[in-house]
């Protein structure tokens, strides 16, 4: 879940441009349930963490990026491939199912001109069922649009550490 808080800023750091929760609790409160829903999906804590990180990656979003990393690491996730993910295609760390998820993540984020290839999807159905292919899709299609937030209005990296437990993760 990806939820900006009060505005709050370190020192030399500017504030927010808008508060999105206080703005649209609804329209928040729905895709939060859509995060709830994810997490009982077909695709594991492990993968989803993995993805969360390479879209946010992708996308330049410091605090879903901030935030899913201490997710990740204090789910178990090991610190060596958190380095790696950056560059999963040449990394020995990631099986073949971790791979099959980045690549639809890299294909759903950046959306060629010319479509997602055949080729693409023929690679990752031979590591994902449709049911797996069709819940990661949501995942990929909420972590782009909680980034898209949280890029436009600036929100803090670090600012809702306290209210999700993230300091617990010994990344401050």
């Amino acid at each position: 879940m990806n939820i900006a808080t009060k505005p709050t800023a370190q020192a030399g750091t500017k504030l927010p441009r808008v508060n999105w929760v206080e703005q649209s609790p609804e329209l928040v409160k729905k895709f939060t349930g859509v995060a709830t829903a994810l997490r009982a999906s077909s695709i594991e804590e492990s993968i989803l963490n993995l993805v969360n990180i390479r879209a946010s990656q992708l996308n330049g979003c410091s605090f879903c990026l901030d935030m899913h990393v201490k997710q990740a690491k204090m789910h178990g996730e090991r610190e060596l491939r958190l380095y790696h993910l950056a560059a999963w295609r040449d990394s020995t760390l990631f099986a073949p199912r971790e791979r099959a998820a980045l690549a639809w993540t890299e294909v759903l984020t950046k959306l060629p001109d010319q479509g997602i290839s055949d080729e693409i999807y023929e690679r990752v159905r031979t590591q994902l069922s449709e049911k797996e292919i069709s819940d990661l899709s949501f995942a990929v299609m909420l972590i782009n649009s909680w980034n898209r937030l949280n890029v436009g209005f600036k929100t803090v990296p670090g600012s809702a550490d306290g209210m999700y437990g993230l300091d617990k993760a010994g990344l401050n």
